[in-house]
């Protein structure tokens, strides 16, 4: 069975729409983008979240803040405002409050206006508010995506199945990394900036990841060997990882087509292995019946 997708239906089972009021009324606009109402909600909270979003980076640019810097505090205040104002709403529309307030989109809406409030006793904690992209994620429901949940499930799937493997290597690469900075460590010595064996470990990492600093580099003969033979080491090692992602990937991408096999059977040569989207027997041509026979 194919994972559940969020949509309106799934936040009235697992918050409880109300049955009349108010409440019903505000929880419509507020959780639900299948209404003309609910769905002006959403695109109007997603501009906003763009918005103040756009705010907090700003206030990180001193240049910025020394000729605006009142200007974004006040519109940080208003923003935060709104989406305390949005996240009261949602707790009074719902029956069940406490399980939207502890759900996954209810703990990225509290986290959106937490920081600006701590801000007044630990200064510098709004840069914090920057967590507010994250509830960019409603524009699944409010555009109506939720097929490309699957994609992300297939995604995490496919890490999930990868990740021994990935471990594996990362503790190779590790040994491998180790090694040659006490190596490097031995043969550069403190002169040529190899001052201890975690700071060779430092190179040795930007080496092999063929990101190269220069900050620390060999001066000796020997050093420069090992250096080269790092660095072609490190076209190998950014390839295999990759490789087995892209295994996993296809091999999940290979089961998910396999779930998504109609039932429907060919009327005429009894075919049921169909893809989902199909209209006609991939075998006789015949037009397929619109659901399967029970």
């Amino acid at each position: 069975m194919a994972p559940a997708s969020p949509h309106p239906s799934a936040d009235r089972s697992l918050h409880g729409k109300p049955d009349s009021g108010w409440r019903r009324s505000v929880y419509t606009v507020i959780f639900e983008a299948d209404t003309p109402g609910g769905r002006r909600f959403d695109q109007a909270l997603i501009w906003t979240i763009l918005l103040s979003v756009l705010v907090v980076m700003a206030d990180s640019v001193e240049a910025i803040v020394n000729r605006y810097g009142d200007i974004l505090q006040v519109l940080e205040w208003i923003f935060t405002v709104l989406f305390t104002v949005e996240y009261i709403g949602r707790l009074l529309s719902v029956q069940r409050p406490l399980r939207y307030a502890t759900s996954f989109f209810g703990i990225v809406d509290l986290l959106a206006i937490l920081p600006s409030f701590l801000s007044l006793f630990v200064p510098g904690l709004h840069f914090l508010t920057g967590v507010r992209v994250l509830r960019l994620l409603r524009i699944f429901r409010v555009f109506k995506l939720p097929r490309f949940m699957d994609e992300y499930l297939m995604l995490g799937r496919a890490l999930k199945a990868s990740s021994r493997k990935i471990l594996v290597f990362l503790s190779v690469v590790s040994l491998i990394v180790l090694s040659m900075g006490t190596i490097m460590y031995v043969v550069e010595g403190p002169e040529h900036g190899f001052t201890s064996i975690p700071a060779a470990i430092y190179w040795a990492i930007s080496t092999i990841t063929t990101v190269g600093f220069g900050d620390i580099t060999p001066h000796t003969t020997l050093g420069r060997l090992i250096a080269s033979l790092m660095m072609l080491l490190g076209w190998g090692v950014l390839a295999v990882p990759t490789g087995i992602f892209t295994v996993e990937m296809t091999m999940a991408h290979a089961q998910h087509a396999r779930q998504q096999k109609s039932e429907r059977k060919c009327g005429v040569c009894n075919t049921t292995d169909h893809d989902a989207d199909a209209t006609f027997c991939k075998h006789c041509s015949t037009k397929l019946p619109e659901e399967a026979a029970p």
